[in-house]
């Protein structure tokens, strides 16, 4: 991809006395190995990071694997800082609200609550059945957030491995972007499509960004709220006299119809890079400090791998 060359362009090791072991792959991508290199790796490590995000509308000016981007991106530049494998990324997530009226073509690939909760069951277990101690789901799309906390306990619960599921992105919490976007709040630069996607995936591969298509909209309650209520991002929930205590099931298009929240048109390449640095540095070093926990497997085995 167009992309990679981007991988390593800001990307410096937090750790650095492990560069024999370093120089024994050639990728830190466990599907580019062989099971001779899984092995040398698990000899000395056991941790292993999974992407994970969605395929589905971004606005008309972003491709439709913006948040699998954002995953993949964090990941990969994760795997380098600490010398630690990821898999490929789980593409498909939790999306059902960015589908709109059938035959609209929006292009949104969802899959069930029930569908990405075995998926990634059977992803983990896998990886823990051969060796692997501590899972890291880095995930790029705020929606699975909403259904994944049955199979990370599951995970736990019948393994005991270390499971964390890491959400690099701002949306209503700036965290370590802080002072980096130039969007107000009320612009919504962390949200769909806006600033800080829009200059990821210009970080990512600028060809992918279509920019004399972008535009900046904003979020506004659905036609069948009444207008003492208001919104003003993705959430589903919205505000009513100034708090926000009630939640509906909205769909994506009631609420934004381009599908961009906020203003995209301040993105640029090096916020998305240096967007990118900061969440994969301090991700990178969080994990660090999780080898430091004491992982006990209690159940290593896959037997229901066929059910």
């Amino acid at each position: 991809m167009a992309g990679a060359s981007t991988l390593k362009r800001n990307v410096t090791r937090i750790t650095t006395g492990d560069d024999e072991f370093r120089n024994k792959f050639i990728s830190w991508n466990l599907a580019d190995l062989s099971y001779v290199d899984i092995g040398e790796y698990l000899k000395t490590k056991d941790s292993v990071i999974v992407p994970m995000a969605s395929v589905e509308q971004h606005g008309p000016h972003l491709p439709l694997y913006t948040d699998t981007i954002t995953a993949i991106e964090v990941s990969t530049r994760v795997a380098e800082h600490i010398g630690v494998l990821h898999t490929p990324p789980i593409w498909m997530g939790y999306s059902p609200q960015h589908m709109h009226a059938p035959g609209s073509g929006r292009g949104t690939i969802t899959v069930r609550a029930s569908t990405l909760l075995a998926i990634m069951n059977d992803v983990a277990r896998s990886l823990i059945h051969h060796g692997f101690n501590r899972i890291h789901f880095i995930n790029g799309h705020g929606s699975n957030t909403k259904v994944v906390d049955p199979v990370l306990r599951k995970l736990r619960y019948e393994t005991g491995a270390l499971i964390s599921f890491i959400n690099p992105w701002m949306e209503n919490y700036t965290g370590i972007l802080e002072g980096l976007m130039e969007n107000p709040p009320e612009e919504t630069p962390g949200w769909h499509a806006s600033e800080l996607e829009t200059s990821q995936d210009m970080a990512y591969n600028r060809d992918l960004v279509r920019m004399e298509r972008a535009e900046k909209t904003l979020a506004h309650i659905p036609p069948w709220l009444p207008k003492t209520f208001g919104k003003k991002d993705g959430m589903p929930d919205v505000e009513f006299e100034g708090y926000k205590y009630f939640r509906f099931p909205m769909d994506h298009h009631e609420f934004i119809e381009s599908g961009t929240i906020g203003n995209p048109l301040r993105a640029s390449v090096e916020k998305g890079e240096e967007a990118l640095r900061r969440y994969s540095e301090h991700v990178a070093k969080g994990i660090l400090e999780l080898e430091k926990v004491k992982v006990e497997i209690t159940n290593r085995e896959f037997v229901d791998r066929v059910v």
